[in-house]
């Protein structure tokens, strides 16, 4: 967006998506990840005794997460936003190809916006916040999962280490992820109120550190910052990277670990019937009176 730092090629991630989605025909994809979001995100709604008459999946990706919320009675209408177009072609029901940071929506129009595994990876975070805010109606939910900090954090370290072995200096190859505590301040910075944000590392272990590679390649979720190296990756760095891997993190049996940490946003749009904060000095009961130490019983 105008006047947001350029940090992903969001052109180059759109069609990296679309050739990958036709490839495949969307089927087959690794998305494991996105499958915990869609059951976590469904557990959470489950809990919340309203209804959603009409609901978004925002970075939709092949409809995983819409289809995992249709089965919950509350959920209306879901609208699969995405902009690729060949992702969408296995997603069922309503669908928009848009881009994550230019909501085509009026104001106070949504019930519910969810976004599985996107948000990441748009430019200008605090700008579709505010978008998303915009376009929900009053007590209106927003429940977005983000890849957090911790995410990929031994790819990281051994791309680091390789580089600067092979190449003599280091290039970004792994997005940079926000904290969990950066996160929740953007909520509030957006307009919503009642903001959590909370975070969950999952573990998982591969073959090896190039099965890892090649499945982070099928999920059209390798490198695309724009400040990435534009020459192509040599055999000798690839190797060098998979090797500090395996060195530095791999388990008994040869397998290495991965982490991701999915941070899980939840706001809602000011309400009257929300709770409030109560005004300061308006408690009945002194805290000194409270923490003034009592007297023992003889």
């Amino acid at each position: 967006m105008p006047g947001a730092p350029q940090i992903f090629d969001r052109n180059f991630m759109r069609m990296r998506r679309d050739r990958i989605a036709k490839a495949t025909g969307g089927a087959n994809l690794p998305d494991f990840l996105l499958e915990r979001v869609a059951a976590d995100f469904a557990e959470r709604l489950s809990l919340v005794r309203r209804d959603f008459p009409v609901a978004v999946s925002l970075g939709a990706y092949n409809g995983l997460v819409a289809e995992r919320l249709r089965t919950l009675p509350a959920i209306g209408t879901i609208i699969d936003v995405e902009s690729s177009l060949a992702s969408l072609v296995r997603a069922r029901g309503l669908k928009v190809v848009a881009d994550e940071e230019a909501l085509p929506f009026a104001a106070e129009s949504l019930d519910l916006v969810v976004s599985g595994l996107a948000l990441h990876l748009v430019n200008d975070l605090p700008g579709a916040l505010i978008q998303i805010n915009r376009a929900l109606k009053p007590d209106g939910l927003f429940l977005g999962a983000l890849l957090g900090g911790e995410t990929l954090r031994e790819l990281r370290e051994a791309w680091i280490l390789a580089e600067d072995e092979v190449l003599g200096g280091a290039s970004p190859r792994v997005a940079p992820f926000a904290d969990v505590r950066e996160l929740g301040g953007l909520l509030q910075r957006a307009g919503f109120a009642l903001p959590v944000a909370d975070s969950d590392l999952v573990e998982v272990t591969y073959a090896s550190p190039l099965a890892l590679m090649q499945e982070i390649k099928a999920m059209a979720a390798s490198n695309a910052l724009t400040e990435r190296r534009r020459t192509p990756v040599t055999r000798t760095l690839l190797l060098r990277a998979a090797q500090i891997y395996q060195e530095r993190f791999g388990l008994p049996g040869g397998r290495v670990p991965a982490t991701f940490e999915i941070v899980t946003l939840t706001g809602w749009v000011p309400h009257e019937s929300q709770q409030k904060p109560l005004r300061p000095g308006s408690a009945e009961v002194s805290l000194k009176d409270v923490l003034k130490p009592r007297s023992k019983d003889l």
